[in-house]
């Protein structure tokens, strides 16, 4: 096995690359909306990175997710405490994915214009040795959905130590009572709304196990790019900007509704995160075979359009109702 150089090692234009995709990285990581768009826009150049388009589409409900924290309901329910923690919690594990995961679109993207590649470099961006493996693959097998596949399993591992079993997470978040409300609701739930006022999308129950959240990564994979459906969300997310609001797409809904979430960047400021060094995950944890194979059985209805509209009636009777009872 031949020795890994140190980066003071490299050749200097390796190193450049480096620190250009680090800083183009930190420079589109600062929010949800530059995270999205970012996601979007590198998929629009090169449609052959499916997987840009899945994260985009879900980073939309990472911001839906944290500006209903604000909304007209959620401050009813929810001490502005517990509010803060659930928006940190989506901001770091956001923050983590597109650190890890746009630094190898971007490698991706220099090796296309070199012709050459570069996956060698991955260990110098933090990114685990699984990837390194998945992009040599797919530069001579270009096999579109075994990327993405690895890409969602990579992700999914990325955030499990530094969010999800971190200590003041799991404690204050994951291991409350709160939390399992809040994945009864619908957190738990990612939509892919259309122009035409329609919603569809998949949920996932056991946030905290990563078998399940890669699964439900698969399931919307599948919806994604369901050819029925595919261009209508496309259409979405290249005409509508995206703002947090879940009025984004409530605004097509045949009955107009009233918009009761505020603009992310009207709400929040820019978070400064910190980046700690650890371990490779595919080396920290045993890694399943059954994760790669792209069966996403979706066991229930896919277009939720009906059930978020119920949804939204049973959450905004249940905070009326806790309303009258603390009021007396």
């Amino acid at each position: 096995m031949t020795n890994i150089p140190h980066f003071n090692q490299l050749p200097e234009q390796e190193a450049e690359l480096i620190r250009k995709i680090k800083s183009k990285t930190a420079k589109k990581n600062l929010d949800n909306i530059t995270r999205t768009n970012a996601y979007l826009d590198f998929y629009l150049e090169y449609p052959e990175m499916i997987w840009s388009f899945l994260a985009s589409m879900v980073s939309r409900n990472g911001g839906y997710n944290m500006c209903d924290l604000e909304g007209e309901w959620f401050p009813k329910m929810l001490d502005p405490a517990i509010r803060n923690r659930l928006f940190l919690t989506y901001e770091r594990a956001n923050w983590l994915i597109f650190r890890d995961a746009y630094a190898q679109l971007l490698l991706y993207s220099y090796s296309t214009k070199r012709s050459t590649p570069m996956f060698h470099l991955l260990r110098f961006l933090d990114v685990s040795a699984y990837m390194e493996k998945e992009w040599k693959f797919f530069w001579k097998a270009r096999d579109k959905r075994r990327l993405m596949t690895a890409l969602i399993i990579n992700e999914q591992n990325v955030i499990q130590e530094p969010v999800i079993n971190e200590p003041v997470y799991k404690k204050r978040v994951f291991n409350t009572s709160m939390f399992m409300l809040e994945d009864y609701l619908h957190f738990s739930t990612v939509l892919f709304p259309t122009c035409a006022g329609e919603l569809y999308g998949a949920s996932v129950h056991g946030f905290k196990y990563i078998s399940n959240r890669i699964n439900l990564g698969k399931q919307l994979a599948s919806i994604l790019f369901d050819p029925r459906f595919y261009s209508s969300f496309l259409e979405f997310a290249v005409s509508t900007e995206h703002t947090g609001s879940r009025h984004d797409y409530e605004q097509f809904f045949s009955v107009a509704k009233k918009r009761d979430t505020p603009f992310l960047r009207c709400t929040y400021p820019i978070i400064r995160h910190h980046y700690s060094e650890q371990m490779d995950w595919y080396v920290q944890r045993r890694f399943r075979k059954d994760w790669e194979y792209f069966d996403p059985a979706n066991r229930h209805p896919i277009h939720l359009t009906k059930w978020y509209k119920k949804k939204q009636k049973q959450l905004h009777a249940l905070i009326t109702i806790k309303e009258l009872f603390t009021s007396d």
